[in-house]
């Protein structure tokens, strides 16, 4: 069986294996099934995790904050979404071009400053709130400055995770990274509902502002090589000092090509769109937990937590289980199954009467989306040559974060708003079942 598992068509990688010292240690790391062995054998990835797990406790306190309180400012599911959306507006205006500068810059220095200002818009969002000046169109101001900052701190985290751990070791460590996600998901909208009881929803953006000093932490002890900074061809010391309109034509350029790159006949482009129909149609789903939760469930602010810690703990089984044993399993053939198993689940959520019910779907939901979304992305990363791997994940943050948001949560808020929300979430989980199924019996996904 192990003979049959590595005569298999493997993805191969560009960079060349300089030792047999190194694949001695390349075929012990693939045997592992211990989906914490990345965190043990690459410091630089651990440092950033624990920082990084943290803050997003913080960061899933915050979320759940703002769509409970613009959906109690405002009592309208159009509203929720909009909030939720109107981040997405810079994501996907100016991702390519972010994507682009990224590839020719220091993406740690970018991720340092781009948390710093998060932790400003969750210090503004704290202080209007004990101030009682909050307003929904501060709300969708601040959401609009974060998701500037999103636009160039998503791609720029997501290519330096490869820096951190490297080829042989990206995989388990971007599933790693979702279990990290979960794990906060788990606990972040716990406390949170626990916070808006006992003390006000001003102190969720507070203590997420204070969970910010701890990924900075992680970032200001991270020291990469230099020879870690990825340059291309167009980018050099000396491009940084000509006038914006150059620089902006110049990453256009580059941002073109990229897009030429991507979007070729291949598996890349099949997998592109997959993720875009789930990321618009489904993707979305949680942005109406809000409006489920209290309208339709009868749940106040902590039953609203427990939906999304439901999330949260399958998601995090799910992450374990994929950087663990699934690291073994066939990823085509994991990608498309789970594909097609997240939206018949999200089917069954809009069917759920009762706070179990969901709370059961949803934990089966979070663990599916997390294998599809990590597969996804890890796949997406080992298929592109390294010159492009900035653009690529600021694309596929344009599709998964920026068009989910934007279009998503939009198109979802309208339609629960003109229908409810079971009618909101079934109807596009089909859209997204039909797809999928389309997509993955006219293309080679299953064979990867």
């Amino acid at each position: 069986a192990t003979d049959a598992y590595y005569k298999r068509p493997r993805l191969t990688p560009t960079v060349p294996i300089a030792s047999p010292s190194h694949i001695v240690r390349m075929s012990t790391a693939a045997l592992s099934r211990n989906p914490f062995r990345v965190l043990k054998t690459h410091r630089n990835f651990r440092i950033f995790w624990i920082g990084q797990t943290l803050s997003l406790i913080g960061s899933w306190m915050q979320t759940m904050a703002l769509g409970w309180l613009s959906l109690e400012l405002s009592n309208s599911a159009f509203v929720v979404g909009l909030v939720a959306s109107v981040g997405a507006i810079p994501i996907v205006l100016f991702s390519m071009h972010a994507g682009a500068f990224v590839d020719r810059s220091d993406r740690l220095r970018l991720v340092r400053i781009t948390q710093a200002v998060f932790l400003v818009d969750a210090l503004v969002l704290a202080t209007v709130n004990w101030l009682g000046l909050v307003t929904i169109p501060l709300l969708l101001f601040l959401a609009f400055v974060q998701g500037i900052c999103s636009a160039v701190e998503i791609p720029a985290r997501q290519s330096m995770i490869i820096q951190l751990v490297g080829r042989d070791d990206l995989q388990p460590a971007i599933a790693l990274n979702s279990s990290g996600f979960n794990l906060a998901r788990v606990i972040g909208p716990a406390i949170g509902g626990l916070v808006i009881h006992r003390f006000g929803i001003a102190w969720c953006f507070a203590l997420n502002a204070v969970s910010y000093l701890a990924v900075l932490w992680g970032l200001l002890r991270i020291h990469l090589p230099s020879g870690d900074v990825v340059v291309d061809a167009v980018g050099n010391a000396a491009s940084r000092a000509r006038r914006a309109r150059d620089a902006f034509r110049e990453s256009s350029q580059s941002a073109a090509d990229g897009l030429r790159h991507f979007t070729k006949p291949g598996d890349v482009r099949d997998l592109l769109s997959l993720v875009t129909m789930g990321a618009v149609f489904s993707g979305s789903f949680l942005t109406l937990m809000p409006v489920e939760a209290r309208d339709r469930l009868g749940l106040g602010a902590g039953g609203y937590g427990g939906l999304l810690a439901s999330v949260g703990i399958g998601g995090l089984v799910g992450a374990l289980l994929l950087a663990g044993p699934a690291s073994h399993w066939r990823r085509g053939r994991v990608l498309t199954v789970t594909g097609v198993l997240f939206p018949l689940l999200l089917i069954a959520l809009a069917f759920a009467t009762t706070s179990t019910q969901a709370m059961i779907v949803l934990f089966f939901t979070g663990s599916t989306m997390i294998i599809y979304n990590a597969l996804g992305n890890g796949i997406l990363q080992l298929l592109v040559r390294e010159e492009y791997r900035g653009r690529l994940m600021a694309f596929y943050a344009l599709l998964f974060v920026g068009l989910s948001q934007l279009l998503g949560a939009l198109m979802l808020g309208a339609a629960a708003r003109r229908f409810g929300v079971e009618w909101a979430i079934g109807g596009s989980a089909v859209v997204t079942l039909v797809f999928t199924v389309w997509t993955v019996a006219t293309s080679r996904l299953w064979r990867l």
